[in-house]
C-alpha cells in the first residue's frame, strides 16, 4: 500500500508504532511501500518534534514510543484524513450527478464505466441510486474515470460534465 503524502506517512507510522513499538524501519518502510530511509527520515522528524521517544531495549532493537503529543498529532492527522476523504467523496458525487442529468436529459438510461478504484465505485453507487443501467449497449454513453475526472464519451466523441450533448456539438461543428 503506497501511501503518498507526509501527513498520510506520519499517520501510518503513528497508528503503526501504537499497535506495534517494537516494530523496525523495514516493516514500516514495507508496509507504507518506502525505503527504509524515507522512513528513517519520517521517525527522526517525529523524534525531533517530540511525537515519538526512541528507547535501545538491545543492542541492535529499538523500542518506539507515542508520546502525549504524538497522540494528539495522530488523532489530529485521522480527523484531518477523515474530512478529507469526506470531500473528495462528495467532490466525485457532485461530478457524477453531473455528468447522469446530462445522460438523463439525452433520454437515456443505460451508460457504460469504466475506471477503477474507489472514485469508480463511488460513480457505480451513484449510478445504481440513481436507477441508471451499468451495462450499456454499444450506443450507451462512456462515463470514464481518469483520477478525480469524469469524462463522458457519446459516440466516440470525449466531454467533461457540462460539455454540449451530441447535438449541441454536430451545430458547433
Amino acid at each position: 500500500m503506497a501511501i503518498q503524502t507526509e501527513t498520510d506517512r506520519d499517520l501510518v507510522i503513528l497508528e503503526h508504532i501504537e499497535q506495534n513499538p517494537d516494530s523496525s524501519q523495514a516493516s514500516l518502510a514495507a508496509q507504507l511501500g518506502v525505503a527504509v530511509g524515507t522512513v528513517n527520515w519520517h521517525i527522526k522528524r517525529l523524534i525531533d518534534k517530540g511525537y515519538v521517544k526512541v528507547r535501545r531495549v538491545e543492542r541492535r532493537k529499538l523500542r518506539y514510543i507515542i508520546t502525549p503529543e504524538g497522540l494528539a498529532l495522530r488523532a489530529r492527522l485521522t480527523i484531518d484524513y477523515i474530512q478529507n476523504s469526506f470531500r473528495l467523496y462528495r467532490l466525485v458525487r457532485e461530478r457524477m450527478v453531473e455528468a447522469l442529468e446530462q445522460v438523463e436529459l439525452s433520454g437515456r438510461r443505460s451508460i457504460r464505466l469504466e475506471g477503477e478504484g474507489d472514485v469508480a465505485e463511488v460513480c457505480r453507487l451513484t449510478c445504481l441510486e440513481r436507477g441508471m443501467t451499468l451495462d450499456g449497449d454499444g450506443d450507451s454513453p462512456v462515463l470514464r474515470i481518469q483520477g478525480l475526472k469524469i469524462f463522458i464519451e457519446w459516440n466516440g466523441t470525449a466531454g467533461h460534465p457540462g460539455a454540449p450533448s451530441p447535438s449541441e456539438e454536430q451545430q458547433h461543428d
